[in-house]
C-alpha cells in the first residue's frame, strides 16, 4: 500500500457566471482516480477557491467502490495554499463510506445550516485570512483495495 497525493483532472466549463442580484455563481468538475492500493491518509487535491468563497449546498461528490474489505471514509475539507490557514481535514463532510459505491452524489456540505459560509466562516476563523485554499479530499481509517473514480462538482459565489 502507499500513501499518494493526486490533484484532480478538471473537466467541463471551469467557470460559470450567472448574474443577478446574487454573487456570480462558479462551476467546477473534477475528477481523480484512485489506485487499487492507496493507503489511508492518502489524499486528493480538487480545487483553490479564494478564502472568502461561499460554499454551496448544491455541490456533491460522487465515488465509485473503492474497497472489498475494510471500512475507509472519505472527508472533504480545505488545506493551505502558502501557508495562509491550517488544515482542516472534515470541514465540509466527513465520514462518507468508500467501500459502497455513491452514484447519487452527497453533499459537499454535510450540515445545511453550512450552506452558503465562507470557507473562512467554515473552518471556524474569526476573519478572512486572506488568500486561497485547496479543496481536497483525504482517505481515511482504511486502505482501499479497488481502484475507481472519484468526482467532485463544486458550486461556490464570491461576493
Amino acid at each position: 500500500m502507499a500513501v499518494v497525493t493526486l490533484t484532480a483532472t478538471n473537466r467541463g466549463l471551469p467557470v460559470t457566471p450567472v448574474n443577478g442580484l446574487a454573487a456570480k455563481v462558479i462551476y467546477r468538475s473534477g475528477t481523480v482516480e484512485v489506485g487499487s492500493a492507496d493507503s489511508a491518509t492518502s489524499t486528493y487535491g480538487f480545487y483553490r477557491v479564494p478564502t472568502n468563497a461561499r460554499i454551496l449546498g448544491a455541490g456533491r461528490v460522487y465515488w465509485d467502490d473503492l474497497a472489498s474489505s475494510g471500512s475507509p471514509t472519505l472527508d472533504i475539507g480545505f488545506r493551505p495554499v502558502g501557508g495562509n490557514i491550517t488544515a482542516d481535514a472534515d470541514a465540509l463532510n466527513d465520514g462518507l463510506d468508500a467501500a459502497t459505491v455513491n452514484n447519487t452524489g452527497v453533499p459537499i456540505v454535510k450540515d445545511k445550516a453550512n450552506y452558503a459560509k465562507t470557507v473562512w466562516e467554515l473552518l471556524g476563523l474569526s476573519s478572512d485570512p486572506q488568500g486561497e485554499v485547496e479543496v481536497y479530499i483525504s482517505l481515511l481509517d482504511a486502505d482501499v483495495n479497488v481502484g475507481g473514480t472519484l468526482t467532485m462538482e463544486l458550486l461556490y459565489g464570491v461576493d
